[in-house]
């Protein structure tokens, strides 16, 4: 490794260094030594008039009290932008009880590339955070489809949100 170089962990959570609304940044580390790093997350709008409470950037935030809440429709989502060459192996993801997804399709792309389905995944309608094994893909942008929603209107409530894998 050359002088000054920056040794990327083993495991690391591509989302909390998002560039959310405002060009907001932040970095955290989790107590196994896990790093986010994502340049942009966009999605499906929340509640319009109250993105300060329910905006996308809460699904990062690590806060009990904050979530992204979705506006009603058949199938909600959210991309994300990474800065540079990511190896994703997990999704975790808590959603409230009664607007939960009960498909989360997965789709991912290199760089200037299209993208192409990773894989579904089943979570279950519960307050519970929910860790999915993934197929490792490498890949500079994720978008996760919320469909099939257990609420009646289609809102899709996020807690928390997060993907694991390697920097490369």
């Amino acid at each position: 490794m050359s002088p000054g170089a920056i040794k990327a962990p083993a495991f690391f959570d591509p989302i909390s260094q998002a560039k959310l609304s405002g060009g907001q940044t932040g970095r955290e580390e989790e107590e196994d030594g896990a790093q986010h790093a994502c340049s942009d997350a966009r999605g499906v709008p929340g509640l319009r008039r109250h993105g300060h409470a329910f905006g996308k950037k809460h699904m990062f935030d690590a806060s009990e009290e904050t979530c992204w809440n979705s506006d009603q429709g058949s199938s909600q989502w959210v991309t994300l932008d990474f800065p540079s060459t990511v190896r994703i192996s997990q999704l975790h993801i808590q959603f409230q009880g009664g607007f939960s997804s009960r498909l989360c399709t997965l789709e991912g792309c290199r760089a200037g590339e299209e993208p192409v389905k990773i894989s579904n995944l089943y979570p279950e309608d519960t307050n519970a955070m929910q860790r999915f094994q993934v197929e490792e893909t490498e890949l500079d942008k994720l978008k996760i489809t919320f469909e099939n929603s257990t609420d009646f209107f289609g809102r899709i409530v996020v807690y928390h949100l997060g993907v694991l894998g390697q920097r490369l």
